[in-house]
Parts: structure tokens; sequence; C-alpha cells
């Protein structure tokens, strides 16, 4: 059957203005980085894209990488979004990165103006689409000037081929320089993309601070900490679980005693606030409004619903705020 989006999908989705820019962003994005591989059934993804869209979800983030294998998100959402989601393009915000190592050889890795501007032909080749919304370097490069790095953002938008540009994982210090050449450049950095939850908190008081200051927008990502800020690790590590998998994103060492005496008592909270752990634990990365919008990953329809539920109860007292922080200190 035809894809028919829900027609009340922008009723109870919060739009959130992006920086000084004139984006908005949904409070909750969802990102493309697992489960919408080769190694993930497709149908399966397709059915989390719809739900995803029919909640209001707008913003899907991507990047060249995002797999496994590197590259096959790309293919496989080009392919949803030719059969379901073309009537619906321009209600969309899709997001690509490059960065990371895409390709063998000198020129498939980091931040030169080859790699980023290769990368992005390829990744919108892989969609089909004529440009992206947001481009994004992914990661700052150490030995590339970074004037070399933002002139190749700055490109990308006066060929066309990305509406806005942004940053992602550049520490404070750095991301003001390369917020500072984009002015210059004519091309506003419009968002940062940093990892920011509960249990990594090195962008308060200095990287959202300048964000801030710059008009930029945030976005950010592993929320849940990997899923450690959910209910699944309550007693304990189940066999199945990620942190079970020898996952080099979550894994056993991880998720000490202390760290799990830490979950147990947010959710406790959580409880008493009438939702679950990982929606606290979004909630509170969006609290005072620093941060545009959580971007999360899925592969149940039911973390969609349980995301987007977290709307109903975003806010906290001040009471609940420091019994949090008396726990995370």
């Amino acid at each position: 059957m035809v894809y028919q989006a829900n027609a009340a999908r922008y009723e109870s989705m919060e739009y959130r203005r992006c920086g000084r820019s004139g984006l908005k962003l949904p409070a909750i994005s969802l990102g493309l980085w697992h489960n919408f591989g080769d190694s993930t059934l497709l149908e399966n993804s397709r059915q989390l894209l719809h739900r995803a869209f029919d909640s209001g979800i707008t913003h899907l983030d991507l990047a060249n990488n995002y797999g496994p294998p590197p590259g096959s998100a790309e293919e496989n959402f080009g392919r949803i979004l030719r059969e379901d989601f073309l009537p619906y393009r321009d209600e969309l915000i899709i997001s690509s990165k490059a960065g990371y190592t895409m390709w063998e050889g000198p020129y498939g890795d980091w931040g030169s103006r080859k790699y980023l501007i290769s990368s992005l032909d390829q990744s919108l080749k892989r969609m089909g689409l004529e440009y992206v919304d947001i481009f994004y370097h992914h990661r700052p490069d150490p030995e590339t000037p970074l004037e070399e790095t933002m002139r190749a953002l700055d490109s990308v938008v006066r060929q066309g081929k990305a509406l806005y540009v942004g940053i992602s994982n550049y520490p404070a210090e750095l991301a003001a320089q390369a917020i500072d050449i984009l002015n210059s450049l004519g091309t506003p950095c419009l968002i940062h993309q940093p990892r920011y939850s509960m249990f990594e908190r090195w962008v308060e008081g200095s990287l959202l601070n300048v964000l801030q200051e710059k008009g930029v927008g945030s976005i950010a990502f592993s929320p849940l900490a990997g899923g450690q800020l959910t209910d699944r690790y309550l007693d304990g590590i189940p066999a199945d679980s990620r942190a079970a998998s020898g996952s080099k994103f979550l894994n056993a060492e991880q998720l000490t005693e202390d760290k799990l005496k830490k979950v147990r008592k947010l959710n406790a909270i959580a409880q008493r606030r009438g939702q679950k752990l990982s929606q606290m634990a979004l909630a509170w990365v969006l609290r005072g409004d620093k941060v545009t919008s959580v971007l999360i990953g899925a592969s149940k329809i039911s973390q969609i619903d349980d995301a987007v539920g977290m709307l109903d109860n975003r806010h906290f007292t001040a009471a609940e705020l420091a019994e949090i922080e008396e726990i995370l200190v």
C-alpha cells in the first residue's frame, strides 16, 4: 500500500528554533546510526521511519559511514525515501556527515576539501537527493587547517548541495574558531552535534555557552548513554543486551555497580514523575532549553513512542533537578 502520513503528525510535537536561524527542529530527532544498515530488515527500518514521521519527527540524521557496512544506511534510506517519502521531501530535514574513515587511501577520511566534497557527492547519490538540509563535519581534523575544512562547508552551500552546515564532536574552543570562520565566509554554522547525557556532561559550562553566545543550535547524540539510562539494566546485565554482546559502544565494564546504583536511583525519580527512565533522561538533556533537539536511535516502534511520550512531562521542579544532581555528582 502507498504510505499516507498521519494527518495529525504536527499536533503533538514541539518544534524549537535552531540558534538564531530561521529553521525549527523537532524536540526529538531520529538518528539512523544503527538499525538502518544492510544487517537490518528493510521493512523494519521502513516502519520506524513511518512511525517517526507520523509522530512529527521531521529530522532524520545520517552520515556517510552509517550502516553497517558504511554507506548502507544512506542507501536503504534512499530507497525508502523514493518509495514512501518523496511527496513529503519538503517537510523533512535530512542531514549527513563526513569525517570518519569511508574509503581506502589518503582522501577517504578526516577533513580535507577533497574528502568532504567527494563524500557529500557520494552521499547524495546513495540517497537519491539533490541536496541535504544539513551537512556536518563529523569530527575535528588535527592536521588539516581549520580554514580549509570550513571553506569546504561553505562551498557545498554555495554549490546548492546543502542548505545549512554544522559541526560535530568539536571541543568548545575549536568550535568557537570554526563558527567564526564560517561567519566570516558568509555561511553561518547552524548547529553543533555533541555527545551529551546525564553520564557525559562535558558540554556544560563550556560548549553550550559558546553556542548560545554565537547563536548556534545544538542536538545531543547518545542522550541515553548507549542504553545505560533505560530500564534495561536495573537488575544487572541481561544476556541478550548490548552490554553483554561485546559492543564497542557499550560494554559490561562501563556498567559498574556504582553506575547501576545511580541508574536505580534515577529510575525511582522517573517513576515518581510517572515516566520511564529513558523519558526522564531525554527531558533532562532538554532542560533549560539550551539544547535544541535530542537525537534518539530506535530498533522498535515502541522506543519512538516512548521518546515522543516524554513531551507530556519534560519539565522539572527545582527539587527534582537538585535530587538528580546529587545522584550524578
